[in-house]
């Protein structure tokens, strides 16, 4: 079995509208599990053991409601452990997540899956209206200053999203101090907020486009020094787009409602909500998950969500919290394709969105447990409190 033969997945890959709602896409959809599972069972020892201890059958799954007896794999075991599916020789690159002092999960991509990821990016970005070939941008970047080898998930994400809109000028906001650390992305940084400041200033000053994307913290500890000083508000581009990840973990005792903060980024940047949207995503999971203009993440047709009780593991309905549970039939290198998250997450129908998508979405409650794992939002937030 090779990709080329595994028709459903690539089916499944090929679809371009990311919210495509149908009885065919969710026949589609587990077809393309069923592909993926016996693939890696046949390549991968560690999962063909895992079948056979759950004694599951992928030819059992008939229906989108039969994916919840697919067997799982914490998202901690690939912290201490590095999964591969395919020859190591076929990885085109290997991406970590880890915070200062915390284990690092190590996520491989094929050239198959590096190129379904990247597209469904694509995918989303043309369904927003923020793929802009012809508007020049600038962009502040609140994530880690890259060394050209850095191998951390996040910085990748975001240099990857400055391929639609062209670059008049970039600025990292945690910029690389070149003193040897162990935290994420192999050298030491610096949160440069009044280097922000400066930028933000001269952006608006310019009048281009300005995205920004990375960590909610640092942009909020920006408006926040901002207003501070006595700085008054800046009137950015109306066209401008700030496209936020991460989420606040290890400043969740400083993090203020989502809605609050869209509110101040709105009165003292000038960007309208409907081009504020956070995403959700980690290198375990590769799909993206955006905003909708309700700010909701919608399930796209690439992965399904399941909700499971912290308890008992069974699956939830809709409106009831627990595990969030991934699955995605698109990565052939590493068997990630059931993913249980350590996030707390509640499931709720499509129509009760007023945006109109039908596709089910989930509400993220925060991290579940007191674990000392530490993810590189945590990392940056040590940044803070240097």
């Amino acid at each position: 079995m090779n990709i080329k033969t595994m028709h459903a997945v690539q089916g499944v890959c090929e679809q371009r509208h990311p919210f495509a709602s149908s009885a065919a896409q969710e026949s589609l959809f587990v077809d393309a599990m069923k592909e993926n599972i016996n693939w890696h069972r046949e390549q991968s020892p560690f999962y063909r053991k895992l079948l056979e201890m759950k004694q599951f059958d992928a030819a059992t799954l008939t229906s989108i409601d039969d994916l919840a007896s697919i067997p799982f794999v914490p998202a901690t075991f690939f912290k201490s452990h590095e999964l591969l599916s395919v020859a190591r020789d076929d990885i085109k690159l290997h991406l970590t997540s880890s915070g200062t002092t915390g284990q690092k999960s190590q996520v491989s991509f094929d050239a198959w899956s590096l190129s379904a990821g990247q597209k469904m990016i694509d995918a989303v970005f043309e369904h927003f209206g923020w793929n802009t070939p012809d508007v020049k941008t600038n962009y502040l970047l609140y994530s880690y200053e890259t060394a050209p080898d850095s191998q951390l998930g996040t910085a990748h994400t975001d240099n990857f999203l400055c391929k639609y809109a062209p670059v008049a000028s970039a600025f990292y906001a945690l910029r690389r101090t070149g003193a040897p650390t162990t935290a994420a992305g192999g050298a030491s940084h610096e949160f440069d907020v009044f280097g922000c400041i400066e930028k933000l200033q001269h952006y608006a000053a310019e009048g281009l486009p300005v995205r920004i994307f990375g960590f909610p913290a640092f942009l909020f500890f920006t408006l926040k020094r901002m207003r501070e000083l006595g700085l008054p508000p800046l009137k950015l581009s109306a066209d401008s787009l700030v496209f936020l990840g991460g989420g606040w973990k290890g400043n969740a005792d400083q993090a203020i409602a989502k809605h609050d903060l869209y509110a101040r980024i709105h009165e003292q940047l000038g960007i309208p909500d409907l081009r504020i949207r956070d995403s959700f995503g980690s290198v375990e999971h590769a799909v993206p998950y955006a905003e909708c203009a309700h700010h909701q993440f919608h399930v796209p047709v690439w992965s399904q969500v399941i909700i499971r009780d912290v308890r008992t593991l069974k699956p939830r309905k809709f409106g009831e919290a627990g595990f969030l549970q991934f699955l995605t039939p698109y990565i052939t290198s590493v068997p990630a394709q059931s993913v249980l998250m350590g996030d707390m997450a509640t499931l709720y129908p499509g129509e009760s969105c007023a945006c109109g998508n039908e596709r089910p979405y989930f509400v993220i409650h925060g991290r579940a447990g007191t674990s000392k794992n530490k993810s590189c939002a945590i990392a940056a937030a040590e940044l803070l409190r240097r």
